[in-house]
């Protein structure tokens, strides 16, 4: 039994890390084995972000302290609570690909940018381009043009100096 000051120091704490947060995604973890909930919180910690399991009336109490609206009545099961400090797209497709060898990790909802997302539609996140590719996308955009035009340039000068050797080297 958590005493009132732990109660308070678990929402205080829970409040800091909403506040912080780019991407916040509930998930149920009831049925999942300790081990597998540690990988989880491993590769969660890769990609900048902190796996919790907290009690649902201090993830309330902890959501209304920073003035965040979501219905915690519509959660059932054992709650875990997946912060997303710097992409909400990595955290997750790491919950999908999760939940694809673990029927267990269900995924309830999550809140991106104060707008709270149903469980296809954090799908659906997880299946765009992470900020890595969708930046090395942009970059090959941009100097694919460049190259392209570099290598016509060079053409134009191979061929004027394959003319200039042939006048060269023709009979006067």
């Amino acid at each position: 039994m958590l005493t009132k000051t732990q109660k308070k120091e678990i929402i205080n704490d829970l409040a800091d890390k909403i506040k912080c947060q780019q991407g916040l995604i509930f998930t149920d973890i009831k049925g999942i084995k300790v081990v597998d909930i540690q990988k989880l919180r491993r590769e969660i910690k890769k990609a900048e972000g902190e796996y919790k399991v907290a009690k649902k009336t201090l993830i309330n109490l902890a959501l209304k302290q920073e003035n965040r609206k979501i219905d915690m009545a519509k959660f059932e099961g054992s709650l875990a609570l997946v912060f997303g400090y710097r992409d909400s797209v990595s955290i997750a497709k790491i919950l999908v690909n999760f939940g694809k060898k673990n029927e267990n990790l269900k995924i309830l909802g999550g809140l991106i940018n104060d707008i709270f997302l149903t469980t296809e539609q954090i799908k659906d996140l997880a299946n765009i381009p992470s900020r890595e590719e969708l930046l090395a996308k942009l970059i090959w955009s941009i100097q694919y043009p460049i190259s392209g035009f570099a290598n016509v340039l060079q053409g134009n000068i191979r061929n004027l100096i394959g003319v200039l050797s042939a006048l060269q080297n023709s009979p006067r």
